[in-house]
Formats: C-alpha cells, sequence, structure tokens
C-alpha cells in the first residue's frame, strides 16, 4: 500500500482496521487477562475489552459506508451497547470521542486522524469522575500525543500516525507501574492500557498488510512484561460488592442527574451515553436498589450483575435448548448449565430447555427469556444454577406473559437436586416447595486451582495452589485434591450426611479422580461416594453432600 493510494482514512479503511484490531485482541486478550490480581480462572479486563470490542464491529460489519464518519457512529453506538466492565465503559467512551471529532467527515487526513485520537483520549478523561493515571486514561492521551507529534511531520502518513499512536501507547503501558502503587507491587503493567496497545497494533497491523517499507514502524511487544508475583489481595470486610452494569432506554435523559444519585449508592461509577441511551457501570452492595432506581428513568437493557466477591465466578455464553415431551401438569423446567456432561445430566433428567454456555460471560436475561419462551408450557420454573445469574434470571418475570417461577439454586448440586425433586404430575406450586426444601438440603463443595497469590477470608494462597469453596466461600487451600476435600467434608460434619456425588471436570485425570475417592472413602468410611462426569471447565471436582 504506497502512500499515494491511502491518502486518508475513509470508511472502509476504517472499518478494515477496527476489524484488525479485534482480530489481534482475540487472539491477545488472554494475556491481558493474566495481568488481573485475584485468584480465579476467570477472564476480566481483556474479556471485557473483547465483548466491548465486538459489540463495536458488529454493527458495523454489514455497512458499506464509504464516508469514516458513518462508520465511527456505527462503532460508538455499538461499543456503548456492548460494553462489560469499567475497562468496557471506558473503551466505549474512546470510541464515542473518536465519532465526535470525525463528524460530517468523508475521509481523515494524518493531521485529523492524529485529532481524532486525542478527542478520544479526552472524551475517556470526561466520563470518570476522578480520573487515576497509570490506566488506561494515561495510555489513551499518550497516544494520542504521538500520534499529533507525527501528524505534525512533512513526511506524515496515515500508517505513520498510527504507528505512532502504537508506539506511544506502548512506552505508556510500560510506564504505569512508576505511576499505580498498586501494579508496582504486583509487578505489571495496567491490564486496561495494555489492552488498547493490543487494539492500536491490530489497527496498524491490518494497515501495514502490504505496506511493507513501513513494517519497521510497527510498535515492538513488550517482550518481557514483568512476570504477574501478584498482590495480595484483603477482602474487605464487607466483600468487594457487586459490579452492576446495563443500559437506559428512554427519551431526554438527565445524565449529570442519574450519575449524581448511583454515586451515592456505590462507587467506581461510570454512567455514560446520550439523552436516549445511557450506560451505567457501578460497584455497589445493593444491586436491587440501583436497579430500581434506575427503572424509573426507562426501559433497563442488557443487564449485568457480577459478585465481586464469589471466589467461583463461571462466566457463560449463549443458549442451547432441549425440548421435552408434554407433561400433564403443564410445568417446564429451564436450567443455566456449563460442562458437557453436566449438560447431558439435566437433559438425562427431564429438563425441558438448557441455557448452556462457555466461561465468556453468565447468560443474559435475553438468553433465559428465549429458553423459557421456547418450551411449550404456560408454567416455567428457572434455575439459575450460579448466585451470579440469580439477578438477570428474575428480571424475566417482567419480560414474558408466562408465569416464571425462579428457583435460586447457587450452584449445579442444589440445582441437579431440584430437578430429581421435580414430579410431572405435581402441580407448580408443589413442585416449587419439593424443589426449593431439596435444594436447601445440599451442601457444595469446589475445588479447583488458584491462578494468583492472594489472602482471602484469612487464607493465604500462593498460585498453582489447591482452593476449596464451600458454599460459595473460600475455605482451604493446599497441595492436593483429597487433602483439601478432605478438610471441607470436615467443617461440614460429612459423617451427618449420606451421599456425596462428585462431578469431574476435563481437567482431572483419572488418576486424580481414583485417589480423590480413595481419599473421601477412608477418611470418611459411612459417606456412599457416586462420581459423575461433569465435563465443567476451571474446577476439577465440584461435589455435592447430602
Amino acid at each position: 500500500m504506497s502512500e499515494h493510494k491511502t491518502p486518508g482514512v475513509d470508511g472502509p479503511l476504517f472499518k478494515r482496521a477496527l476489524l484488525g484490531s479485534l482480530s489481534w485482541l482475540s487472539s491477545n486478550h488472554e494475556e491481558v487477562n493474566r495481568l488481573n490480581v485475584f485468584p480465579v480462572p476467570d477472564g476480566d479486563t481483556g474479556t471485557n475489552m473483547l465483548l466491548t470490542l465486538q459489540s463495536a464491529v458488529e454493527d458495523i460489519k454489514e455497512s458499506n459506508a464509504a464516508e469514516v464518519s458513518k462508520i465511527a457512529k456505527l462503532a460508538s453506538h455499538g461499543s456503548l451497547m456492548g460494553a462489560r466492565g469499567n475497562s468496557g465503559v471506558i473503551l466505549s467512551q474512546i470510541f464515542r470521542g473518536f465519532a465526535r471529532a470525525v463528524e460530517g467527515k468523508s475521509s481523515l487526513t494524518p493531521a485529523e486522524l492524529a485529532t481524532a485520537f486525542e478527542e478520544a483520549a479526552n472524551a475517556a478523561y470526561r466520563a470518570v469522575n476522578k480520573p487515576t493515571e497509570g490506566t488506561i486514561l494515561t495510555v489513551a492521551r499518550e497516544a494520542g500525543r504521538a500520534a499529533a507529534a507525527a501528524a505534525a511531520s512533512p513526511d506524515a502518513t496515515v500508517p505513520r500516525v498510527i504507528a505512532a499512536a502504537a508506539s506511544g501507547a506502548r512506552d505508556a503501558v510500560l510506564k504505569t507501574p512508576s505511576q499505580l502503587q498498586i501494579l508496582r507491587d504486583a509487578g505489571v503493567v495496567d491490564a486496561g492500557g495494555f489492552g488498547l496497545q493490543i487494539i492500536l497494533e491490530g489497527m496498524l497491523k491490518t494497515i501495514e498488510e502490504s505496506e511493507s517499507s513501513l513494517a519497521a514502524l510497527a510498535p515492538a511487544r513488550p517482550a518481557a512484561l514483568p512476570a504477574p508475583s501478584q498482590v495480595s489481595v484483603e477482602l474487605p470486610e464487607g466483600g468487594w460488592g457487586y459490579c452492576t452494569e446495563f443500559l437506559i432506554e428512554g427519551s431526554n435523559l438527565d445524565l449529570e442527574r442519574i450519575k449524581t444519585q448511583i454515586e451515592a449508592l456505590g462507587n467506581s461509577v461510570l454512567v455514560v451515553g446520550e439523552p436516549e441511551l445511557v450506560k451505567v457501570h457501578v460497584h455497589t452492595d445493593d444491586p436491587t436498589r440501583i436497579i430500581t432506581l434506575a427503572g424509573g428513568y426507562g426501559k433497563l437493557l442488557k443487564l449485568n450483575v457480577g459478585d465481586m466477591s464469589t471466589q467461583h465466578r463461571r462466566i457463560l455464553e449463549g443458549a442451547g435448548q432441549a425440548a421435552g415431551a408434554p407433561r400433564s401438569n403443564g410445568v417446564g423446567v429451564v436450567a443455566v448449565v456449563a460442562g458437557r456432561g453436566l449438560v447431558d445430566i439435566f437433559r438425562g433428567l427431564g429438563v425441558d430447555a438448557i441455557v448452556e454456555g462457555g466461561q465468556t460471560m453468565n447468560p443474559s436475561t435475553q438468553d433465559m427469556l428465549t429458553a423459557i419462551e421456547s418450551v411449550p408450557y404456560d408454567e416455567v420454573i428457572l434455575l439459575p444454577n450460579n448466585k451470579n445469574v440469580i439477578l438477570a434470571a428474575k428480571q424475566v418475570l417482567g419480560l414474558t406473559k408466562k408465569n416464571v417461577h425462579v428457583i435460586e439454586t447457587h450452584s449445579v448440586p442444589q440445582g441437579v437436586a431440584a430437578v430429581v425433586a421435580f414430579r410431572g404430575d405435581r402441580s407448580g406450586a408443589e413442585n416449587l416447595a419439593a424443589m426449593k426444601s431439596e435444594a436447601e438440603r445440599v451442601q457444595t463443595i469446589e475445588v479447583t486451582h488458584a491462578v494468583r497469590d492472594t489472602r482471602s477470608n484469612g487464607l493465604k494462597v500462593k498460585k498453582g495452589d489447591v482452593i476449596g469453596l464451600i458454599n460459595d466461600k473460600l475455605e482451604f487451600a493446599g497441595t492436593d485434591y483429597g487433602e483439601v476435600v478432605n478438610k471441607a467434608l470436615g467443617k461440614l460434619g460429612a459423617d451427618s450426611y449420606e451421599l456425596v456425588t462428585v462431578y469431574r471436570g476435563e481437567g482431572a485425570t483419572d488418576d486424580e479422580l481414583q485417589k480423590l475417592e480413595s481419599d473421601i472413602r477412608s477418611t470418611h468410611p459411612g459417606l456412599e461416594v457416586e462420581v459423575q462426569q461433569g465435563g465443567q471447565q476451571h474446577y476439577p471436582f465440584i461435589l455435592s453432600i447430602e
């Protein structure tokens, strides 16, 4: 791509650049995730930024607009609709600032492109009440400044401006530990800033596909990012609260008023958007109060609530369904399930529809609504099977004409117990009572490996340790599955129970399973041990005690 072929950034070129950013971030988002400081094996910053960028690209992929302003406006709207997490919301504001700067333009000169990068950073800063240096904000600002310096050169070209922005971002990322104590203590760079660097690199790689003469300008990846010797994170006495996100759709929405009211109820508040569509992100101890407040302004969309204190957050994606045969009582059952074996177990128990997924995000209210509408019954019982899914599940009640009951199952074992208690010849009310009763009797132990050093609930955990959670709470750490499980069984008073069911995850070997069974039987000879192939990710073993 010679210089005379790329006089400016038009719609098709900007679209191609964003597709390149998405591809590059898709390949590298786990590298961003590894910069998180918490010990659970779940995605965070990288995943949130990827989902936000995916939503932006979703809005532009069908457009053939020639004008850069039209593509930028679509990407801005898409990123706002799909923004997840603090980093994702800030990324959406970077898109918004860029779109505002290029409004009405069909193509951008190198200087106009640099100005748009700078305005993108300014918009992100304006969105945050108390901007913190050493974060994605700093990286966006330094990328804009570097782009402006390159654009001032007599031989400025679009690829050179993008290369300068990516290089400026890289330099700023490497400086973030000197700006934030928590990064310095953890031995990492800022995850959000690194994610933005990758997005700019992806743009550059796409522009340079046939621009070999400029390949030397591509910013080197930080070959030796500091190894994450993570900081120990104490769980605050009151927990971390709930990360609560949603969109408000309405008319003449007062962003400042909404922001002021929500700031009184939480922290890490971001309220951004337009008078017709507002994105809210907040950390709070009382998500219900905030949701109720926001509901007074307009229709809530894409509600997502995550318990930041829960150590075993599973992130689910997609929806699947398995229709069962009609029943005489006219009551259907829908369950949220992750893991091939567990899906088969729930289907085998007669569940009518499964909301199935992987580890990229909790199922949305829409996913659950779709599954509920797919079953041939007017009365449906919904089993979330995860603490983080319950609030979203409850939103279905106001979105369907069907009579939906949510049983607040916090785990797969509770869900299994509830389904086993279901009878096709009982009324909905009778089934609800029986299913709730059985679910409450079950104790759950979840076993995984810590992916970060941390300190939580008075327990010091090192990366790689086997950790055991009892009913969502981190209780034990050790080097051996059997050791941790037996400690957990001891705390539960397992000798007063009759049955332990072991759900084997996809990462557990035959030898590990055999040894765990042997350890349980030798320590608790009165317990009957049953093994099921769960196939769940991240958790080698989940145990149900009843």
